[in-house]
């Protein structure tokens, strides 16, 4: 009894491995053995490698110094090395394959593998990694903590939560811990680095803990937020850059989603599956649009860089064919009707015109001569230095790739977060010239291109020094040119040019101009008008409409299925710089159906320059003066 009552009485939790050492068995046993195993492992492909190589110098037995060499290749020991041989090159190669493997998805899968960077929130390490260390504070391009964008709180539950002031209008910017990591996981995220752990571990070296330091970033938060606005209600992208150093001032898509919406799977499943909206697309980066008119601007500095600014190309009442027995390429002003026969007037008139005149009233005919000018090798060698990928084929053009080499960022992870689907042009020998008169004019093969593009598009000429800068994100990362587009020189020539459109009667654009008179700024830009065919959804149930149709199969039977219903999208295009002397933002605005680019996009982007101006992103000299205190009344003196 006594010694059952001493026993109980004992304390046999000071027996288990973690207590009797202090807390270390349980984190330095697998250590200490992972170790050893990668040892032990390094040790056995030596020693394999070096039998591999000595057996090839084996020394000879006496008797068979002098056999002929068919007898000794047949000699039992002989044939049993050589299969030995076979086998040892065997291990090696697998065991190389299979470390191979290792090192690929320990070290990069992480910033070049898209679908291990959307499942990798499924990886209980990467979560437990997440959720033990607090990330810093992610603040907007001023610096102040009332402008903070991602912070941390005390809930209702007394738990601290990360927390975010723009839940749906920085979604895509930020990203959630599923799916594509955005921002927040990325500006924080803590390198892997597990067998240098491992031996700290074991060693009771502890190294210095990563730092998780309060990050600014060059999106202005009332910028980002006043452009969400502007875009409710409908389908479309504003992107806002600094031509100057790149830095990317403000970027939206819509519809977007909130954050808070996509914390379980449930919910981001739910959100995935609304392939009508597309809430997760960020439709500014990596959506594909007819351009339209807008793409004429990339014309237009591609004349520039070959020298052909100076060109003289008439419009014609019947249209403009590229070859004997083409479509006619009509202006905006005419239309072809089914039989091949054109009816209306040309833009600013059938005569001769100059590049001026014709990028002011926005001619398809004399941009389509002018790209036919140019050729296909200038249209490839200008896509390339502004980051679009040129390709020989249409089919070329749809494989899809992200394109991170043109952002500036300080680690490839965060350039992955944020990476632009690359634009593409098609440029091989061959399309027809008939084709290639629709790309110069922003149709046909030039419609695989992101509003991210075409604000870069804008940028380049906005530039004092005709510099494509890269984009940045991050504030405390130093402005990257991504390559000389244009001198100075050609550069404030082409700014001339795009004012025309936006301030001279006759523009395109005057409605910036009547929007903005009164504030002294001047503008330049283009519009854009473009039609796309696009499914058609029930507005009721969200569902694709379909239509029965029948094909052919393999066995050349008729058979039937479900095509979906496509109808004619006229989307509206805007691309404008501000102020003309020295351009602080470059904008583009797409509005899906929005109509003429002239009545839906430009006045949104006239709003988005008024409210830079508000937050002085324009410069000091154009910021609304406050407006004095009114005067106190002064009391009547009494008599």
């Amino acid at each position: 009894m006594t010694l059952s009552f001493l026993l109980a009485q004992f304390d046999w939790n000071k027996l288990r491995p973690e207590n009797l050492f202090g807390g270390q068995v349980l984190e330095r046993t697998p250590a200490g053995l992972s170790i050893v195993y990668i040892i032990g492992i390094g040790i056995l492909l030596g020693f394999l490698i070096i039998t591999f190589f000595d057996n090839f110098s084996r020394p000879k037995f006496l008797f068979e110094r002098h056999l002929p060499r068919e007898v000794t290749r047949r000699l039992t020991q002989t044939v049993a090395n050589r299969s030995l041989r076979v086998w040892q090159f065997v291990f090696i190669c697998l065991a190389l394959t299979v470390f191979g493997f290792q090192v690929y998805w320990t070290y990069f899968a992480d910033e070049s593998n898209e679908q291990f960077q959307a499942l990798a929130y499924k990886d209980l390490r990467n979560r437990r990694t997440t959720a033990a260390n607090l990330r810093g504070w992610m603040l907007d391009r001023n610096g102040t903590l009332g402008g903070a964008l991602a912070y941390y709180k005390l809930n209702s539950d007394g738990d601290i939560g990360r927390t975010f002031a723009l839940e749906k209008e920085m979604a895509h910017l930020l990203g959630t811990e599923r799916g594509t990591p955005g921002l927040d996981r990325t500006l924080y995220r803590r390198q892997a680095d597990p067998s240098p752990e491992a031996w700290e571990v074991l060693t009771k070296i502890k190294r210095k803990e990563d730092e998780q330091k309060d990050v600014k970033i060059t999106i202005d938060r009332d910028l980002q937020a006043f452009i969400a606005k502007q875009l409710e209600g409908k389908k479309g992208a504003i992107v806002v850059l600094n031509p100057q150093t790149g830095d990317i001032l403000g970027m939206y898509s819509n519809p977007s989603f909130n954050l808070a919406e996509a914390q379980n799977l449930e919910d981001y499943l739910k959100l995935e599956g609304n392939k009508r909206d597309k809430p997760l697309l960020n439709r500014a980066t990596r959506e594909f649009y007819v351009p339209g008119s807008t793409f004429k601007t990339f014309t237009l500095i591609s004349a520039f860089r070959a020298g052909k600014q100076n060109a003289l190309f008439p419009s014609y009442a019947e249209g403009f064919k590229p070859t004997r027995g083409s479509r006619p390429i009509v202006d905006a002003t005419q239309k072809l009707l089914p039989d091949g026969t054109v009816t209306g007037v040309c833009d600013g008139g059938c005569q001769e015109k100059d590049i001026t005149f014709a990028y002011k009233v926005s001619s398809n005919q004399y941009f389509a001569q002018l790209a036919i000018e140019l050729g296909r090798e200038r249209f490839r060698e200008t896509a390339a230095v502004f980051g679009i990928g040129p390709v020989d084929s249409p089919e070329d053009a749809l494989l899809q790739k992200f394109f991170p080499n043109i952002l500036n960022t300080s680690n490839p992870a965060i350039a992955g977060a944020i990476a632009p689907q690359q634009s593409t042009l098609v440029v091989g020998k061959d399309i027809s010239l008939f084709d290639l008169g629709l790309e110069g004019m922003g149709q046909g093969y030039a419609g695989q291109m992101t509003p991210f593009q075409m604000a870069l598009i804008a940028s380049a000429p906005a530039n004092m020094e005709g510099k494509l800068m890269k984009p940045r994100i991050e504030m405390d990362q130093p402005p990257q040119a991504f390559s000389q587009m244009l001198s100075p020189q050609q550069a404030a020539s082409i700014r001339g040019i795009m004012s025309t459109v936006t301030e001279e009667p006759g523009g395109t654009g005057t409605v910036i101009s009547s929007k903005l008179a009164g504030t002294g700024i001047r503008t330049g830009g283009k519009t854009g008008t473009a039609e796309k065919q696009a499914p058609l959804y029930d507005e009721k149930t969200g569902r694709l409409k379909t239509v029965k149709k029948k094909r052919k199969n393999e066995n050349g039977e008729l058979v039937e299925y479900d095509a979906p219903v496509m109808y004619e999208r006229t989307d509206s295009w805007f691309i404008t710089i501000a102020p003309l002397e020295r351009p602080q933002v470059a904008i583009a605005v797409v509005v899906e159906g929005g109509g003429f680019g002239a009545r839906t996009a430009a006045p949104i982007a006239a709003n988005v320059i008024l409210k830079a101006r508000e937050l002085g992103l324009l410069g000091e000299q154009y910021k609304p003066k406050a407006a004095a205190p009114p005067a106190k009344k002064q009391k009547p003196a009494r008599r």
